[in-house]
């Protein structure tokens, strides 16, 4: 097994490893590090439950490597809580939304949503929601209450005055 050292910021915190160069970046995050939030659902990229934010982008973390993460800035759903254990203005929209049921995608629909938001200053249509969301699969919602969220969480931002990552202090 061939291994390489790797340095990342995740979260806010800069970690180091050795890892099997064949080792996703999900799975790292997962059994490495013990961020379980990020959730393994298809393992082809397809379902968006795995979906975290490297470098400003969010990304399928089953499909990239931990050693391409090398450097890199990460943010998964644990870093989007405030240090006190209050919840994220995203987060806590889901939550008053219902927009989840079983809770396995929500992650990936919670950090889709993030980077979303941090990138767009208009408010969104819901057609722009729908677009945004279409890479991530759920089985439960019907997926109403989860654009029911974004929307709150865009409401909830707006009032906060900042975008997402001022709101995590990022």
């Amino acid at each position: 097994m061939k291994t390489r050292k790797i340095q990342l910021s995740i979260n806010g915190q800069i970690r180091e490893a050795e890892v099997d160069v064949r080792k996703t970046l999900a799975d790292f995050v997962r059994d490495d590090l013990a961020l379980t939030g990020t959730h393994l659902g298809c393992e082809h990229g397809v379902c968006g439950s795995c979906t975290i934010v490297v470098n400003g982008e969010t990304v399928r973390s089953c499909l990239m490597l931990a050693v391409q993460a090398d450097g890199a800035q990460v943010l998964t759903i644990e870093g989007l809580a405030a240090p006190d254990g209050s919840m994220h203005p995203i987060q806590q929209a889901f939550m008053e939304s219902h927009s989840f049921q079983c809770g396995f995608c929500t992650p990936g629909f919670v950090m889709t949503t993030y980077d979303l938001l941090a990138s767009s200053s208009e408010k969104l249509s819901d057609e722009d929601i729908r677009e945004a969301l279409s890479g991530n699969l759920c089985r439960c919602t019907g997926y109403q209450s989860i654009v029911a969220g974004v929307e709150l969480a865009q409401q909830k931002l707006a009032a906060l005055s900042q975008a997402p990552a001022a709101a995590i202090g990022g």
